[in-house]
């Protein structure tokens, strides 16, 4: 087995013996995705770029990485396939030619 999907499989067990799944539906999951994320970019608050606490920062990403594989699990979504896919779009989108060294969005280059 995969680590991912070991991890996905521990993220599932650690669930459902606390019979959280109930709990778990993808509205619900992707707000606590975005409540997490909130969680994290907090840690930036007033502060220069890249001063954070490093231990605060693996556990909120831990959070937000976590509830977004349980989102994508419960989608049976393969989530190497659909990063990859992603990157494809955004190939097409963000060509190096054009991208290189600047952050403008794909409709402005």
């Amino acid at each position: 087995m995969s680590d991912l999907k070991e991890t996905i499989q521990k993220l599932i067990d650690f669930r459902d013996q606390r019979d959280w799944e109930q709990f778990h539906n993808s509205k619900d999951l992707a707000a606590a995705i975005s409540i997490e994320a909130g969680e994290l970019l907090e840690l930036f608050l007033w502060k220069d770029n890249e001063d954070v606490n490093i231990e605060r920062l693996k556990e909120e990403l831990a959070d937000v990485l976590s509830f977004s594989l349980l989102l994508a699990n419960k989608h049976n979504l393969d989530v190497n396939q659909i990063i990859s896919e992603k990157i494809d779009k955004n190939n097409q989108k963000y060509p190096v030619s054009k991208s290189k060294g600047t952050a403008k969005k794909y409709t402005d280059l």
